[in-house]
């Protein structure tokens, strides 16, 4: 008889903090500790005994060890394999963790985060493919199809019981072949990119596809753990959330420009959006009201102020903004 070895479930809190500075969307990273060499999400225990929800313990150690207020929080998965799971021998805790999406103002926040080396991060230095602000990222045509088409004509024996064939995911989530760019998708191209063997992560986990590469192509920043994975996770939710819930309030000042809103959205999004088409969707939403006030603070003509126009909220129950960009 094998005797097993019982291994202890600790329940930890990893919190994906988005804020919002210089036309960019942010994310708090933090070091690793015991030698790790990767950044990645602030993570805190929960303690049962201390707290009567995940998120009030969330709440709680982000306000102790950074200092920071968060605004709009809400739990996005549990977390408890990838990069966390044990191997034999092992006697230590295995942690498993639920994620948070959690939204901050860079306004609110008037000192720097507290932890030692934690500070905010553009999130597209993870994410380097999923900017098409400017342009679609020439990264996905150079680096990245070229390896997934080779990955996706190799034999597929062994994913027979997916629904969707390799080929199949890579033309709907690279949105290639007649097929469009759905910007909701991150977590989807992600694991594509991780079973592929084409991102750190994967060669990190042991994935025989990222052994069997000699160089992997430079998608992006490694994270701890599954780091990486949770903020996927956490972009897709509050691009989708754009859409239906008015949570790109969160991260803007109480009282902005439409410039300002429309920057804001589009770095979430991750889109360029066409300027008269956006404000006559802002308009049609009813989400925001003129406070009278002009702003000299865009360097060039002075620019009406809104703010958040709270009624919606008891109007229509999806309050939200159904932008399309313009590829």
């Amino acid at each position: 008889m094998i005797d097993k070895v019982l291994i202890p479930i600790e329940i930890g809190l990893t919190a994906a903090i988005v804020s919002f500075d210089g036309n960019e969307p942010l994310i708090l990273t933090a070091p690793g500790g015991d030698g790790e060499k990767l950044a990645g999400l602030p993570f805190g225990p929960f303690d049962a005994v201390t707290h009567r929800t995940f998120e009030i313990g969330l709440r709680a150690w982000v306000q102790e060890q950074t200092g920071l207020r968060l605004g709009y929080a809400e739990q996005l998965y549990t977390f408890g394999d990838r990069g966390r799971h044990a191997q034999r021998g092992d006697t230590d805790a295995h942690v498993a963790s639920v994620g948070y999406l959690a939204l901050t103002r860079a306004a609110d926040n008037t000192s720097k985060p507290q932890v030692a080396g934690a500070t905010f991060e553009p999130w597209y230095r993870y994410f380097p493919w999923e900017d098409w602000r400017e342009e679609r990222p020439a990264l996905i045509e150079k680096d990245i199809l070229p390896a997934l088409r080779d990955w996706a004509a190799q034999s597929e024996t062994s994913n027979a019981e997916r629904a969707l064939a390799r080929g199949d995911r890579v033309r709907l989530y690279f949105g290639i072949d007649g097929a469009h760019w759905d910007e909701e998708r991150v977590l989807d191209r992600y694991e594509l990119l991780y079973e592929a063997g084409l991102i750190e992560e994967s060669r990190r986990d042991g994935r025989p596809a990222a052994l069997a590469r000699d160089v992997l192509p430079p998608l992006g920043i490694a994270m701890r753990f599954d780091h990486r994975r949770i903020l996927a996770t956490a972009i897709a939710r509050l691009r989708a959330k754009l859409k239906y819930r008015p949570v790109v309030f969160e991260l803007l000042p109480s009282e902005f420009t439409l410039t300002d809103l429309q920057r804001t959205v589009e770095a979430i999004s991750g889109r360029h959006l066409h300027k008269q088409n956006f404000r006559r969707l802002v308009d049609a939403g009813a989400l925001v009201e003129p406070t009278g006030e002009m702003s000299t603070q865009t360097g060039g003509r002075p620019a009406a102020l809104f703010r958040f126009r709270r009624e919606v909220l008891q109007e229509r129950p999806a309050p939200g903004l159904r932008v399309r960009g313009r590829r």
